[in-house]
């Protein structure tokens, strides 16, 4: 190994947390230059007992909130724990919004006081998929709120099986009033995103993307045989070269060698059991026994790593599972 699998959360942190190297990969992925960034806490406490939230990078650039989180593994639940993610770094900005001054009608009334939430800016989480491609053939797919009539006139089949193209031009005018109406702030919904990128798809794909060039390397840092001949074409390139001393094995500490050693373990465990135990209850056929072989073979997974000394609540995170059935599973 020449240098740290970059899809690893400590060495992705590691390099990201370099907010020079990670304008560089918003630049790139953008592509436009990035005048000004400013990197923000990552980990923060949002309820009253204590439910942490951590992000793997957060800054803030020309008015709105960036956050890029990294996901290794296959998890059922990544949906939705990234538009949490995503929702909180909206409500954290109440920590740092103004407070504006409200006029009374009774001038003998002290004004009081109220959050300027117009000052609350748009969101924008990136999540770069390593492994899974949630079943989409493109590079990225990104989300927004929008009206909800333009999801049913995609789906309308009636509408779309009409030889009347005229009733078409004339719906397609009246969502596109509602996607343009800017009253009230109402194109604020249409600029948060939630942007699915997958590792996958983008390194088999043409090289036309300034951003391809990163997934690209973070795929060949994959490779536990990696070598510095790997990395000849990055070598011209200031960030990608302050990037390889970041990760270089030869920088690495000792707790750092026993991290990799334990990620790779994960994942191939992973791969061999949780994904194929899923192939193995196809094979058979039949629905219910599909359900039978799955809880069977879950629980395997649950024991083999309570075996190797992982704890109810990493098997849960790692397995999207909760903590009461580990529990139950391993008899405490």
């Amino acid at each position: 190994m020449y240098l740290a699998p970059l899809n690893y959360d400590r060495f992705f942190k590691k390099v990201f947390s370099h907010t020079h190297i990670a304008k560089a990969f918003l630049e790139d992925f953008f592509e436009k230059k990035i005048e000004e960034i400013e990197q923000l806490e990552t980990s923060h406490f949002l309820t009253h007992d204590s439910t942490k939230v951590s992000f793997d990078f957060r800054c803030k650039i020309e008015g709105q909130y960036i956050i890029i989180d990294m996901q290794q593994w296959y998890k059922s639940d990544v949906v939705k724990r990234f538009y949490l993610y995503h929702c909180a770094s909206t409500v954290l900005q109440l920590e740092l919004l103004p407070q504006k001054k409200i006029i009374s009608a009774n001038p003998n009334e002290k004004r009081a006081k109220s959050i300027d939430y117009q000052e609350v800016v748009p969101v924008l989480t990136i999540i770069w998929m390593v492994n899974d491609n949630m079943g989409f053939k493109e590079n990225l797919i990104s989300y927004i709120n929008a009206p909800d009539e333009v999801t049913h006139f995609v789906r309308d089949e009636n509408i779309w099986n009409r030889k009347n193209i005229d009733e078409l031009v004339e719906k397609r005018t009246y969502l596109a009033g509602l996607i343009n109406n800017k009253k009230r702030d109402l194109e604020f919904l249409q600029e948060n995103k939630l942007v699915f990128m997958f590792q996958p798809n983008i390194i088999k794909s043409d090289k036309i993307h300034k951003y391809y060039r990163w997934f690209e390397f973070a795929e060949k840092t994959r490779n536990s045989e990696n070598e510095k001949e790997d990395f000849e074409a990055y070598k011209d390139d200031e960030t990608f070269r302050e990037i390889m001393y970041l990760i270089l094995k030869d920088s690495l500490a000792a707790d750092d060698f026993a991290y990799i050693e334990s990620e790779e373990e994960n994942i191939e465990l992973f791969e061999r059991t949780f994904r194929g135990w899923k192939k193995e209850g196809l094979k058979e056929g039949r629905e219910e026994g599909i359900k039978e072989g799955e809880a069977k073979k879950e629980q395997e997974l649950v024991l083999n790593m309570h075996n190797k000394g992982y704890d109810s609540a990493t098997i849960a995170d790692l397995l999207s599972l909760n903590v009461e059935k580990i529990n139950q599973i391993i008899g405490k």
